[in-house]
């Protein structure tokens, strides 16, 4: 009997050690999304995590409890990264300084050189008659390849991996050119929607650099996407600013540059900031600061008002089936806006957190995102029963069957994670395996609708 009792002691000890070395994997997963946290800090800091919860199941505490509060008395994720900046203040000036003496000298001049470059390539065609249709369909393909080369440079990237990302440009570029689209036809304008979406997943794997299969990285990469964003949307503020001004004050001596202005400086400066707000978002990493927290914090609860006046709309228009076409892509663009919204917040989380206030305003979210999906499945599917299909139907009608199942099982794990059933992980993993299928169906949209649909 003793024996027994022993025996189940120690297969109790050692699962309890098992989910102690997964909670602090968890940990040590969250520290290492800080660039300015070496691996051999992380040690470091692991090896005080397990003194101090030694000494605390030394003092009767139970494997939760010391975990939680060894936790707390290391501080807080942003903290400890302060306090290594302090106690490493040359690596950290060194971050901060642009010059000769930076830990990446190259940097920011060879993101300065592809940003040139990207201007260059979108300029060139013009000068040789390009129209607005061939923009229309290649704009993406003159300038991602520069952010994908950036990437590929920074992190190092294998032969197989920059093979890969120059094949799929490559092959966008054939196919898109060599399509005989009608100009301003459904199916150009289709095309040109989802080439890019194809190509940012494109730069996606050069992100990552070629380690797709790693469910950390996608993460890193749906974090950089959100703040690319963000930067890149004030790069273009400031820059319409600096337009405007430039245009009155040449306009009040007499000069008219607006003429200049619009073939020059805005189609090259759009291009160029793509790259410089890549190059923004990774040196803000390095000083470890994250705007994620408060972007999502404010625009969550404002988001789930939105969709639910939007929801309540939709069902009194009354005959969704012919409901204006506007309203249906207002819808899905609503629903695209509310997933990167979801996925921003995700990779803003902290992990280890438990479930709060903010966790049920992003399920309601979810949940209002399925009900106006349910209610964009009927009208398109009754549309394409009553009218026949088109391709802008079918890839509208694809878009929110993937859509459905991402926000359905998103909810579902949601409401586990809420209920204390399911871990914070298992909704972030969930996440990122799936959303490469979206830039799967892009790239179906752009190879394989004109084959079946034709060209007009």
């Amino acid at each position: 009997m003793g024996r027994g009792g022993q025996g189940t002691q120690g297969a109790a000890t050692a699962e309890g050690g098992a989910g102690m070395n997964a909670q602090i994997e968890q940990w040590r997963d969250y520290l290492q999304r800080h660039p300015a946290i070496r691996p051999d800090d992380v040690d470091e800091l692991e090896a005080h995590l397990r003194d101090q919860i030694d000494d605390l199941r030394a003092a009767g505490l139970t494997e939760d409890e010391a975990f939680l509060i060894a936790v707390g008395r290391i501080g807080q994720v942003d903290d400890v990264s302060q306090e290594f900046a302090r106690e490493h203040s040359e690596r950290l000036w060194k971050q901060l300084v642009i010059g000769p003496t930076a830990t990446t000298p190259r940097t920011l001049p060879v993101a300065i050189g592809l940003a040139v470059a990207a201007a260059v390539a979108v300029k060139i065609p013009s000068l040789f008659g390009a129209t607005a249709q061939f923009y229309v369909l290649n704009a993406a393909l003159l300038v991602l390849p520069f952010l994908a080369a950036y990437f590929l440079w920074q992190r190092r990237a294998s032969g197989r991996t920059t093979a890969a990302v120059i094949g799929a440009f490559a092959a966008a570029a054939v196919l898109v050119n060599s399509y005989p689209l009608v100009a301003d036809g459904d199916m150009q304008i289709l095309v040109a929607i989802h080439v890019p979406v194809f190509l940012w997943f494109v730069v996606g794997l050069a992100y990552v650099a070629g380690h797709w299969r790693d469910a950390a990285r996608r993460m890193d990469f749906i974090r950089f996407t959100g703040e690319w964003v963000v930067y890149y949307t004030l790069l273009a503020l400031g820059g319409g600013v600096l337009m405007m001004l430039a245009a009155a004050g040449f306009q009040a001596i007499g000069i008219d540059v607006q003429t200049w202005l619009g073939a020059w400086v805005l189609p090259c400066g759009a291009a160029g900031a793509v790259v410089i707000a890549a190059w923004l978002v990774e040196s803000k990493q390095n000083v470890v600061e994250n705007i994620a927290p408060v972007l999502t914090a404010v625009f969550t609860p404002l988001t789930t008002l939105l969709l639910a006046a939007y929801c309540v709309a939709l069902i009194a228009s009354g005959d969704l089936v012919r409901a204006d076409r506007s309203l249906l892509i207002l819808a899905d663009l609503i629903l695209v806006l509310v997933l990167g919204l979801v996925l921003y917040a995700l990779s803003a989380r902290e992990p280890l957190r438990p479930p709060g206030w903010f966790d049920r305003m992003q399920f309601a979210l979810i949940a209002l995102a399925l009900v106006v999906d349910a209610l964009m499945l009927f009208a398109m599917s009754s549309r394409i029963a009553e009218f026949g299909a088109t391709p802008n139907k079918v890839a509208a009608l694809g878009l929110n069957l993937l859509l459905l199942i991402n926000l359905g099982w998103a909810a579902w794990l949601s409401i586990g994670f809420l209920r204390g059933r399911r871990s914070f992980a298992d909704c972030e993993r969930w996440q990122t395996t799936y959303l490469p299928v979206f830039g799967v169906w892009a790239a179906v949209v752009v190879a394989a609708f004109p084959l079946v649909f034709g060209w007009a």
